[in-house]
């Protein structure tokens, strides 16, 4: 790749990536820090140099995080998307260990849901010494 940099070119600034793929240039920056994203080649002038392979790469990881997967599991995730490496039975064991964590919330989110709702029942919605909803939050734990 070239010392320009420019859409026709193929070659995208960190501020087109983040446009083009909705994540935000720190997270960007961090995720080439932690060595999820590769670093892209530099510019002579010292800029950032990134091309699709990278946008398709970050396209990626926002989508496996947006689904909750952790930066491990993204990482791991990425390695088995290189050619060669693909093994669905690996994958299918990351996903199936996140749903597993996805399952649990949804049951922490519905017995949440109910004290709540069940607390909120109780409240008057006039002014009284006492309200249902701080003695819940008061004596929970």
């Amino acid at each position: 790749m070239g010392a320009t940099t420019g859409a026709r070119s193929g070659a995208l600034t960190i501020g087109q990536l983040a446009q083009r793929t909705g994540v935000n240039i720190e997270n960007i920056r961090y995720f080439e820090k932690v060595g999820l994203l590769p670093a892209p080649p530099r510019t002579e002038g010292g800029h950032r140099s990134y091309d699709t392979e990278h946008e398709r790469t970050l396209t990626f990881i926002r989508r496996g995080r947006e689904l909750g997967f952790t930066p491990d599991e993204v990482r791991a995730l990425l390695e088995l998307r290189q050619p060669g490496k693909a093994s669905c039975c690996e994958v299918q064991e990351i996903a199936t260990h996140h749903l597993g964590r996805v399952r649990a919330k949804i049951t922490d989110l519905t017995r949440l849901e109910r004290l709540l709702a069940g607390t909120i029942k109780q409240c008057s919605g006039e002014a009284a010494p006492e309200c249902p909803v701080l003695d819940m939050i008061d004596h929970t734990g």
